[in-house]
């Protein structure tokens, strides 16, 4: 049986969290893909923070449904099994990995790491790329639009619909790109981030707002009151890509890479998105 847990309403307990949540899922431009130049030299035991162990870092807190219960050595959770996945890939027992935890700002800023890769919902952007690595793509988020209920968004079923409500989006983000691939002739309303954007919607200052589908989940559900899925928009060509995070010119990086190909060729990605984050999109219809 799938297990679709549902988040616990410890995620809406602190604005902060959530302000990782959308600072993990923010993007200047999307792109895929590593940072290092493949290779088929397998790493050596040198190579890894400490020789015979993978080192593995998520959030201080990490939340559902990416870790179960913030326990990522359980292996519950999307972002942990795809961990524990990436791990047997590299040859590693899961009495072989070891978990750190660090803040959002700190895994990504340049310089040495306490970890071998780190899982945080990390969007990949060329902008973060030129500090540290990430990994081939472990997930592509798509984009859904949040309005207030009883607001002007409300009854909105189609695209054309969007013509008449006024849009927030987060500035050189996926979800405002998306916006503009989509050719609607909208003109949105531009924020610094994702939390400015929705707070400009709780604020009345905007009918809708677009934000990635798993961030929109948690902001519906648990963030935003009286907040609803507009719908899913349209796939335009432009995607989130969330990678695993490494130092910049890892040696690691090739490997980890080829680990997360074979688990989405051989589609154990595939099966472990089925299993955690389908919950997350369920009911929700694409605007047509």
């Amino acid at each position: 049986m799938s297990r679709r847990p549902a988040l616990r309403t410890a995620v809406a307990a602190s604005a902060a969290a959530f302000a990782l949540l959308f600072a993990g899922c923010a993007t200047n431009a999307p792109a895929g893909g590593s940072s290092a130049e493949a290779t088929d030299a397998a790493p050596s035991p040198d190579d890894y923070v400490t020789p015979g162990k993978l080192t593995i870092a998520t959030g201080e807190t990490a939340y559902e449904p990416y870790v179960i219960d913030d326990d990522p050595a359980s292996g519950e959770g999307f972002e942990a099994a795809v961990a524990y996945a990436v791990a047997d890939k590299l040859g590693f027992a899961e009495g072989d990995v070891e978990w750190v935890r660090t803040s959002f700002d700190a895994a990504i800023a340049p310089g040495p790491k306490s970890f071998d890769f780190n899982v945080q919902q990390y969007t990949i952007t060329d902008e973060r790329k030129q500090g540290v690595d990430f990994s081939s793509p472990y997930y592509s988020a798509s984009q859904s639009l949040i309005a207030l209920k009883g607001g002007a968004a409300d009854g909105v079923t189609d695209l054309d619909g969007l013509k008449d409500i006024t849009i927030g989006a987060m500035a050189n983000s996926t979800s405002a790109l998306t916006l503009d691939a989509l050719d609607l002739g909208l003109e949105p309303k531009l924020y610094n981030s994702n939390e400015d954007a929705t707070a400009a919607l709780s604020a009345g200052q905007v009918d809708a707002v677009v934000l990635d589908t798993p961030t929109a989940y948690v902001a519906v559900n648990f963030y935003i009151e009286d907040s609803f899925f507009v719908g899913e928009l349209p796939k335009s060509g432009i995607e989130d890509q969330w990678g695993l995070l490494l130092a910049k010119d890892s040696p690691l990086t090739p490997a980890v890479s080829a680990a997360v190909d074979e688990l989405r060729e051989d589609g154990t990605l595939a099966d472990l998105e089925e299993e955690w984050l389908s919950g997350l999109t369920e009911g929700v219809t694409e605007l047509q």
